[in-house]
């Protein structure tokens, strides 16, 4: 009997593309990985990757190869593209635990060259001069709110406070506002993000696109050479924005979040896919089982799929076969939080002034409300004003506090793990109260699958919303006329 071997092929001492060319002739090869890789030279690996992966197609082989990329002072526009990339890791630069200067925004390229940049300069340094004024006062009312707890020291009491005063701040922040990003990413994926890099609009997204370009071929100088523009996604924005013309706008339900489709049949679905993996039986049959159990078999096969798990535990697999459909309309840094949740599927509208933005409850007992809506006004009258000359871009001005649609899609499973990690009380009150509007949906057209989601102790959405504010709750949108 051969002897099992389980060991690392080290990145410190294999490159990218010969890990990856090692882990691939074992398809064909009877040698160990690691002898593989020794017989290996960068050049015959980069020979291998030519024929094989760039020339026949095979890209999975690609995927063997990791790189981590570290993006620094990026706005956090282009941060939003960045990240778009589905099958990559991502850690940011927080607005939570970090105190931003006056001094980090970036001037986009189209706007530095219009009409527009002294104002552009004056409304962004506005928001920033308004952010650092809010920061004590905003301070002050959240002590207020929160007393420090029995077992806290006092150097956490004031860590917890800032934390809090920031989560306020931070709606004056604008998209402009420089972050940092550490990114791991596997060749193919990052091929892919290259290619929707380099077709974006901004210019600010294809120059670090070309930038990440050249500094990857430097660790794999073979699978990202020919990551190019392209046109399908060039063009078929513009065809798609051209028939979207023909689609009135009127009026706007402002309410925060809206089950828009769902399975009927959800927990039946649920039931049969748990057993179906165990019997010889079709979907079909499986189903008209489920449908035709006693409501107490049901319930047991309910517990013994998703009962008993502790708080690190991920529920069983089948529970993706549930799928909703979630209209949620949500502020700027809000949508930034939740956009990190790739495994669902997000459309979110390009921003706008058109549905107002958000004002939390603590700016307003801070004294700050009317410092706020003049500065929030004045970026958001700006884009008005920008938008037809440099299109796209206009959006670096707008702040946090605008409200943005965004469309998500996603199965039970990932339903799960959102509310209970986003929905629990140490998270951004903006995003607590749309995991919780998430929950309370799902449990109101399904409330067995709902029981299990762990979010009953925690606070409900309206209990969120009457004391932060700053949520689409029923009609909470503060809207700026046109003129």
């Amino acid at each position: 009997m051969r002897e099992r071997r389980i060991y690392l092929l080290d990145p410190r001492r294999y490159r990218p593309e010969v890990i990856a060319v090692a882990f691939a002739k074992t398809s064909r090869s009877p040698e160990p990985f690691d002898v593989i890789a020794e017989s290996l030279s960068e050049e015959t690996a980069s020979q291998f990757h030519e024929k094989w992966v760039v020339g026949y197609g095979h890209a999975s082989v690609a995927e063997h190869a990791v790189l981590h990329i570290a993006f620094e002072n990026i706005s956090r526009l282009a941060a939003e593209a960045i990240e778009g990339v589905r099958l990559a890791s991502f850690t940011e630069k927080s607005t939570r635990f970090q105190i931003l200067d006056r001094e980090s925004f970036y001037v986009p390229p189209e706007i530095a060259a219009s009409p527009f940049q002294d104002a552009y300069r004056a409304v962004v340094e506005r928001l920033f001069e308004t952010y650092h004024a809010a920061l004590e006062p905003v301070g002050r009312v959240v002590e207020a709110w929160f007393p420090r707890r029995p077992e806290e020291s006092e150097k956490a009491y004031r860590t917890r406070l800032r934390i809090r005063a920031m989560d306020v701040c931070r709606y004056l922040l604008p998209t402009a506002t420089l972050t940092n990003i550490g990114m791991t990413v596997n060749a193919r994926a990052l091929e892919h993000g290259l290619r929707k890099w380099l077709s974006h609009p901004l210019e600010e997204v294809r120059e670090i696109a070309r930038a990440v370009k050249a500094a990857a071929l430097q660790e794999v100088p073979t699978l990202l050479k020919y990551a190019e523009p392209n046109a399908y996604l060039q063009t078929s924005t513009a065809r798609l924005q051209k028939w979207a013309q023909a689609l009135p706008e009127g009026p706007v339900p402002r309410d925060g979040v809206r089950l828009v489709s769902w399975d009927p049949d959800a927990e039946v679905r649920f039931i049969a896919a748990c057993v179906y993996r165990f019997r010889a039986v079709s979907f079909e049959e499986a189903l008209a089982w489920a449908r035709g159990i006693r409501p107490e078999d049901r319930r047991g096969i309910l517990e013994d799929a998703l009962g008993g798990r502790s708080p690190f535990d991920i529920p069983v697999r089948e529970l993706e076969h549930i799928v909703y459909t979630f209209d949620c309309l949500m502020d700027e840094g809000a949508y930034y939080d939740l956009k990190r949740h790739r495994m669902m599927t997000q459309t979110p509208q390009v921003l706008t002034t058109a549905y107002g933005y958000a004002i939390p409850r603590a700016i307003e007992e801070a004294g700050m409300g009317a410092r706020y809506r003049a500065a929030v006004e004045a970026a958001m009258a700006l884009w008005e004003a920008m938008r037809p000359a440099v299109g796209e871009a206009a959006a670096y001005v707008l702040p946090n506090a605008v409200y943005r649609r965004v469309l998500m899609t996603m199965n039970l499973r990932e339903a799960y793990h959102l509310c209970r990690l986003r929905g629990g009380p140490n998270g951004h009150f903006a995003y607590r109260y749309i995991a919780m509007r998430i929950y309370e949906a799902i449990r109101a057209v399904h409330p067995t699958l709902a029981a299990y989601m762990g979010c009953e102790g925690y606070p409900s959405s309206g209990e969120i919303a009457a004391q932060f504010g700053g949520v689409a709750h029923q009609e909470e949108a503060h809207v700026v006329e046109r003129s």
